[in-house]
């Protein structure tokens, strides 16, 4: 994938000058808010108004033009009607001003005219190599260097606090939710960069630069739909190397969501679960709410990741000790019980006192704060818990409490660096910025700090492991097939690809049919094979349990008389005769290419499994052995091929081996193929093997596909 440098938008987000076209004196306009933010914020480079009718602007000397500028600023903030923008961009361009943030609306987000209006003025921009963000765009802000190209009312009540996250962001609007809610939470968020209708600068790039910028350790992502895969694959990439962790709000799930994010953004949903596949594989974490995106990146300040994350549990309450349970194992993080020596010793501190995990120490302790610091070494030094919540609710916020029970649990934080500590109290801001201040994450509520701890995992176990490298076949590929395949036809194509399928022959005629039976041994399948018929088992177009010569030629009458009754228009070429596979346990595994990612490869168990339970996972493509391994097991179905209920198990392997062949098989084909769908493929005891029983290609030359049952 391309990086992003830093230089290439270094002028946008970190700029020394810059220029204000359509600077307004009056400081609440969308064109003079950027002005008098960066004269507030104490921006140290140089700010150029632009208005022909006025010589100053907010106490700075204005200039009646862009041409009239005494040189060329790092960027441009444009904030002029729509219609004049191109010219702006023309004039800038030709002074090379290499950057500009275009506030103006009524661009792509308006429909086909806007959009086309869109394409010409990024055209523009590009002959004179210059960088665009937005159009439609609110802006960024960089409050390290007091750097406000942007029009947000969010500041008025205040002004982003320092920190460590960073926000990339395509709404505007909901950016300035986000850092206006942090900066209520006192939680510091100093760069935003929203991408409005990204004619040039993406999400991917915005993500990007944040990952490279060394005083960001946490990137905050909120996306309504990917425009640009490669940039946003990029981004996350690097992030991973870099050890940042991204947390992503992600909407258009629903159908309407969807539609809405269109009409929006003028950007691609996309497919969700295709998405989530994507994520996971990065290993960020993609949060449900506004309070859950702030509460994962704010914890994730911390720069503790714990992988094969445990926690261990500290309450004053039995009853916030299920809770906590209940969450935990609804996320499934796991909650070790304490050792048996380590419960021991709590119960002779506190005979009555709940000491397996969570470990329930009971208001007792507010009477003797020092055992609290007892059970703190414990559970961290003997439970070897990796994240440690303590639920000490609003005792733990008073001025009787507080102190003394931060200090107990301080020493023992000091003691341990590498574990992640945090704490549910309530309590004023004064309170809780002390607990903060020592490295305790403070939530009110318990259950959005194990949602907390439990994506600091998530973050821990991604980076603990590589990247695969995806996006280049193994081996080579067999010739393209045309666009229609029969079942044969594909499954050839299929096995030159090393895909191993079902022993099979195919019979122009019934005498040929018996002949193909005999050399393979009865039971046999037999199967009408038309190009034409995209279901035989809807006609009754397979028959099972074919024994002997009788049963093959009246099975083969009987397939051609349901052929010319159901699908009479259909060309026949003859009748499939497969060995019949029993005993074997059905899967399914396909490859879809999606729009945005590329080929993807989806597992599940087959039949009505598949239909019914949808247990199925995703990856792109293609995959290693491993990464195989990995998804078969991944299902909620696996005891079915490990060997439920008395049968024995399956040759995963095997079954994993068709998964590496099958996504090899579709980045070599390339975007000429749109799917590949096996369903069932039979997998046998194990060390027997896993073989494909049918199969249907879907070129994207033409909509015509193979036979499918």
């Amino acid at each position: 994938m391309t990086a992003v440098t830093n230089m290439a938008l270094d002028g946008l987000v970190a700029a020394s000058s810059v220029a204000v076209i359509g600077a307004s004196d009056d400081p609440r306009r969308i064109g003079g808010r950027p002005v008098a933010y960066m004269r507030q914020r104490g921006f140290s480079g140089d700010i150029l108004p632009v208005n022909p009718g006025r010589s100053t602007v907010q106490g700075l000397t204005a200039y009646e033009s862009v041409e009239a500028l005494p040189y060329a600023p790092d960027t441009a903030i444009v904030a002029v009607p729509a219609a004049h923008v191109p010219s702006v961009i023309d004039t800038l361009g030709k002074r090379r001003v290499r950057s500009a943030v275009v506030f103006s609306s009524g661009f792509a987000e308006v429909g086909p005219e806007g959009m086309r209006a869109q394409q010409d003025l990024l055209a523009l921009a590009k002959s004179h190599g210059m960088r665009l963000l937005g159009p439609n765009t609110m802006g960024l802000y960089n409050e390290r260097i007091g750097y406000y190209p942007t029009f947000s009312t969010s500041f008025e009540s205040g002004w982003p606090l320092a920190g460590r996250i960073g926000i990339a962001s395509q709404s505007g609007a909901f950016a300035a939710h986000i850092f206006t809610s942090a900066r209520e939470r006192r939680i510091g968020v100093p760069v935003c960069i929203t991408t409005g209708n990204e004619s040039d600068v993406t999400l991917g790039e915005a993500m990007q630069w944040l990952v490279q910028d060394p005083e960001t350790d946490v990137i905050a992502v909120y996306a309504e739909g990917l425009r640009d895969a490669a940039s946003f694959l990029a981004a996350l990439e690097a992030a991973h190397a870099a050890r940042k962790p991204v947390v992503l709000m992600k909407t258009g799930r629903s159908a309407v969501g969807s539609s809405a994010a269109q009409s929006h953004t003028s950007a691609i949903a996309g497919d969700d679960s295709v998405l989530n596949a994507v994520l996971a594989e990065y290993g960020v974490v993609r949060a449900r709410s506004a309070e859950e995106f702030l509460d994962i990146a704010h914890l994730a300040t911390r720069r503790i990741y714990p992988a094969s994350n445990t926690l261990g549990v500290l309450s004053i309450s039995g009853g916030a000790g299920v809770l906590i349970s209940d969450t935990c194992e609804d996320l499934g993080l796991p909650l070790p019980e304490m050792p048996t020596s380590a419960q021991r010793q709590l119960k002779a501190l506190i005979p009555f006192a709940s000491v397996r995990n969570p470990v329930d120490c009971t208001a007792q302790v507010l009477n003797d704060l020092p055992v609290v610091g007892k059970f703190a070494e414990a559970i961290v030094g003997q439970g070897g818990y990796k994240s440690i919540l303590n639920f000490f609710t609003q005792a733990g916020g008073t001025a009787s409490v507080a102190p003394e029970l931060l200090r107990q649990l301080s020493q023992v934080q000091e003691r341990y660096p590498d574990r992640l500590f945090a704490m549910s109290v309530i309590g004023s801001s004064e309170c809780t910025d002390r607990y903060e201040a020592a490295g305790i994450t403070v939530f009110s509520d318990p259950t959005r700090a194990v949602v907390a701890i439990e994506a600091m995992g998530k973050f821990g176990d991604a980076f603990a492991k590589p990247l695969l490298k995806t996006g280049k076949a193994h081996g080579t590929s067999p010739a393209l097939p045309r666009a229609t395949l029969n079942e044969a036809e594909a499954k050839r194509w299929l096995t030159d690809a090393g895909v191993k399928c079902v022993l099979e022959e195919v019979a122009v005629d019934t005498e040929s049919a018996v002949a193909a039976a005999e050399r393979m041994g009865y039971p046999v399948v037999l199967k009408i094979l038309s190009p034409d018929i995209a279901h035989k088992s809807e006609i009754g177009g397979v028959l099972l349990n074919i024994e002997d010569s009788d049963d093959v030629r009246a099975g083969v009458d009987l397939l051609i008389e349901r052929a010319a009754s159901f699908a009479p228009g259909a060309h026949i070429d003859g009748v499939l005769v497969a060995r019949q596979v029993n005993d074997a346990m059905e899967c399914i595994v396909g490859v879809h290419r999606d729009p945005l990612f590329g080929p993807v490869l989806m597992f599940g168990l087959g039949g009505i499994l598949v239909e019914v339970m949808t247990d199925v996972v995703l990856h792109r493509c293609p995959v290693d052995y491993p990464t195989a391994v990995e998804m078969v097991r991944s299902i909620r179905g696996i005891p079915l091929l490990e060997g439920a209920r008395g049968k024995p198990p399956r040759d995963i392997d095997a079954l994993a081996s068709t998964l590496v062949q099958l996504s090899s098989l579709a980045v070599a084909v390339g975007p000429n193929l749109q799917s590949i769908e096996l369903n069932p493929v039979l997998v046998l005891a194990r060390g027997e093997g896993a073989f494909a029983a049918d199969a249907l290609v879907v070129m994207n030359s033409t909509e015509g596909r193979n036979d499918k049952n």
